[in-house]
Order: structure tokens, then sequence, then C-alpha cells
């Protein structure tokens, strides 16, 4: 029997699965729903929900549909992130990044895109255009201080350990 599990091992991948309900809205109809590519993947890929190509001239953004709405459990969210292939190829990116939907959000799924390449970039329907990773979210209760603990980093911010 394998530590820390009364009933024996667990596959790492299965172990924090949580069920998220689901529903295909008519322009994405024929389309695959969100699906992991590879057994440790943290994000499913979405696909483009669109009724024609879109074409991103540099510089570009647009609002891609992807045909499905969600509605996650209590204490989770979905964040919206680029594809790294399409970034490092294409220089599409998410804005807003990660974008996140909320529990209580039942409207459509939608990908913010922007092309920061040099050339313009094609997206046809059911192309994989972003991911998806559901995480859980921790709520905070502020507390007010007069101060705060010290660090050795202290208010040290942006660049502040050098290159």
């Amino acid at each position: 029997m394998e530590q820390g599990w009364p009933d024996g091992p667990r596959d790492p991948y299965t172990q924090h699965q949580v069920t998220v309900a689901i529903r295909r809205l008519p322009s994405g109809e024929g389309l695959d729903y969100p699906s992991y590519m590879s057994a440790g993947a943290a994000g499913c890929d979405l696909a483009a929900a669109v009724t024609s190509t879109v074409e991103l001239a540099p510089g570009e953004r647009a609002l891609l549909p992807t045909g499905f709405a969600v509605a996650l459990p209590p204490g989770f969210e979905a964040q919206i992130r680029p594809r790294s292939g399409l970034a490092l190829r294409h220089g599409l990116t998410t804005l807003n990044s990660p974008g996140t939907i909320d529990s209580d959000y039942r409207g459509e799924v939608h990908v913010l895109l922007v092309n920061l390449g040099q050339e313009r970039v094609r997206i046809e329907r059911g192309e994989r255009i972003a991911q998806m990773v559901v995480a859980p979210v921790a709520r905070a209760m502020w507390r007010p201080v007069a101060e705060l603990p010290e660090t050795g980093r202290g208010a040290g911010g942006f660049g502040h350990t050098g290159r």
C-alpha cells in the first residue's frame, strides 16, 4: 500500500478531479468539448466556435466564442490562458490573461485573443485557440493591522533582484 492513501495508490492525474457541468450552445454544434491533450496537461484546449474564418492583423484583437457555457462549483474558477505553440509560432496570446470565469457566471465562455506577431493570422472554426485551467479559489478575510511583519525582501518590487 502506498504511503498516504488508506486504500492504495492513486492515479496522480485524477486525484484532484472536480465535476463541472457544461452546456453546448448552438454555435458549438459539431465541435469537441474542452479536452486535455495529454495525461499530465493542466489545461484543456478550447476550440474557436466562429461561423467564418477570423483574420487578425498585427496588433488586432478579437473576442472569439467557444460554443459552450459552464457551471463551476462554488469555490472554483476557470482560467483562460494562451496556448504556447500559438504564442511562439504566431504571436497570438490572450488579453486579460489569465481571464477568469467565476463560479456564478453562466454565459458563453469567450477567448480574447490578440495578435502580437508581425503577420496576419487566420483562425478557422474548430481550431484550438486557448486553454482553460479549473482551479480552487481562496477567499481572503482582510485583517487591518498598523504594521506588517518584516521580511528580507521588504518592499522590493519590480526588478529589485536584478537581471
